[in-house]
């Protein structure tokens, strides 16, 4: 038996898994959601307000809320900072790039980030309908799993090392999800929905080559493409309803050599994926935080000075070492968000990897440039197996003097196994939207998006976060 026999038995023996999760989507309700489940998204729309705030004062950000305003559209969603209503569909475009705009949102071990657009799409649609926080909450919950699912069924990392981003490719099923049940559908429907959605996928990781805006785009374009595949399939318009698991051109066996389609509905309803998303403490790529942790907590016991150290070594898994382990050049703040060597350098010498840290001026600084020099880079055998499980990661500081300190994380903070403090996570919602919009009208977005669930309708949050003006983005001048 050749490869592609073996593939098409596969393919053939999970037929349905599309079909199967559109039932699952169309059925489910605000009362299936778990308690934990819950908390966590009622987390995932304070973090994702604040990073989108803060990302509307980016360059992106700022380019993406004026395109999506001077296209326009019906008035169905408010522009996010904007002093405007747009459609729904450019509501979503800017919002997505808002939030991801200094990848600082929410994330998971599927390598992906599900707030950022999942986020944008119930909020727009919640606007545009009138819809309850009840709604809300079953439709972010179908949003998260959807995305979450589909991308373990592709085997994200074998996915990443093919050059895919999988917030991109994966996005798109994820926010049909979550306007399906934003708009009622039946599975059939739910079905085109996500079959639409899927052959709009796209995303690959180019960005790292020249620190260019992309990936501040892919999950706008995510949200936008669920959207427009929604509001077809509600018109009519079907879909492939074996996007997923088809033998020629599913997307599973599209984006991966080595797929795993039981994945997507295996537990489906009992076992919550949402329930394993990552906040974020440090202002960078999500695969780095556990070395970060590492050296700040070796410089926390040891009482480290950057000068001091001969040499770091890292320890970390090999797709890491393709995403993140290329060599610094101080070239753009995308790539010093993304460089594992200027975030463990930039943490030990500042102690924290914060947005401070990623600023034109900062990434440029002579003498962390110089200790990113000296970071040295290992595929950790052990770390490297239990990836993308354990997203864990070793430092070894050896000093000038002789001495060497190891530690390794495998949990760094932020992760479900070591969670964010819910107040820690309103503290940075608040960092955020205070240097973006000031303190009072950040405090009055607050108040609408900690009870958001248990509102009548959803359509004051709406509202607000386009009547909010941007303070500070005309104001910084940030890299590519």
């Amino acid at each position: 038996m050749d490869d592609l026999d073996a593939w098409k038995i596969q393919a053939a023996r999970h037929r349905g898994i599309t079909r199967e999760l559109a039932a699952f989507i169309a059925g489910l309700r605000p009362g299936d959601v778990p308690a934990t489940t819950r908390a966590v998204l009622e987390s995932a729309v304070v973090d994702g307000i604040g990073c989108g705030l803060h990302g509307l004062t980016t360059p992106w950000g700022g380019i993406m809320r004026d395109y999506a305003r001077d296209r326009g559209g019906p008035a169905e969603a408010g522009l996010w900072g904007g002093q405007a209503h747009v459609s729904v569909n450019h509501a979503v475009l800017a919002a997505g790039t808002a939030i991801h705009g200094f990848d600082f949102d929410d994330h998971s071990r599927a390598k992906i980030h599900p707030g950022a657009l999942v986020l944008p799409v119930v909020l727009a649609l919640g606007e545009r309908e009138g819809s309850s926080g009840a709604t809300a909450l079953a439709a972010m919950a179908a949003g998260y799993e959807t995305m979450n699912r589909v991308s373990q069924g592709v085997n994200p990392s074998r996915a990443r090392m093919r050059g895919w981003h999988l917030t991109g490719t994966t996005g798109t099923l994820a926010a049909a999800a979550a306007a399906s049940v934003m708009l009622g559908f039946d599975a059939d429907t739910t079905a085109s929905a996500l079959g639409l959605a899927g052959t709009q996928s796209a995303g690959l990781w180019a960005f790292t080559a020249d620190g260019g805006m992309s990936k501040r785009l892919h999950p706008g374009r995510s949200a936008e493409a669920g959207v427009a595949a929604a509001l077809l399939a509600q018109r009519g318009f079907r879909g492939p309803h074996y996007i997923l698991e088809a033998e020629d051109g599913g997307l599973l066996f599209g984006m991966s050599d080595d797929p795993r389609p039981e994945r997507v509905v295996a537990g489906l309803g009992k076992d919550w994926h949402t329930d394993a998303t990552c906040f974020k403490p440090h202002a960078c790529c999500g695969s780095n935080h556990a070395c970060i942790d590492a050296a700040l907590a070796l410089k926390r016991e040891h009482g480290i000075r950057a000068e001091d150290i001969a040499r770091i070594v890292t320890g970390i898994p090999s797709v890491v070492m393709t995403q993140t382990g290329f060599d610094y050049k101080a070239d753009s703040v995308l790539n010093a968000q993304m460089s594992l060597r200027y975030n463990v350098a930039v943490a030990l010498v500042d102690g924290q990897a914060y947005l401070e840290q990623f600023t034109p001026e900062r990434i440029v600084d002579r003498a962390t440039f110089e200790l990113a020099g000296r970071v040295e880079i290992e595929i950790d055998p052990e770390i490297d197996r239990a990836y993308p499980k354990v997203y864990g990661g070793k430092v070894v500081l050896v000093m000038r003097d002789g001495r060497s300190f190891e530690r390794r994380v495998d949990y760094s903070l932020g992760m479900p196994e070591n969670p964010m403090a819910r107040a820690d996570i309103v503290a940075k919602y608040r960092s955020l939207a205070d240097y973006a919009i000031g303190a009072e009208a950040g405090e009055t977005i607050l108040r609408l998006a900690a009870g958001i669930f248990d509102a009548p309708t959803i359509v004051p949050l709406g509202a607000a976060l386009a009547a909010v003006e941007v303070t500070q983005g005309a104001a910084m001048e940030v890299q590519a």
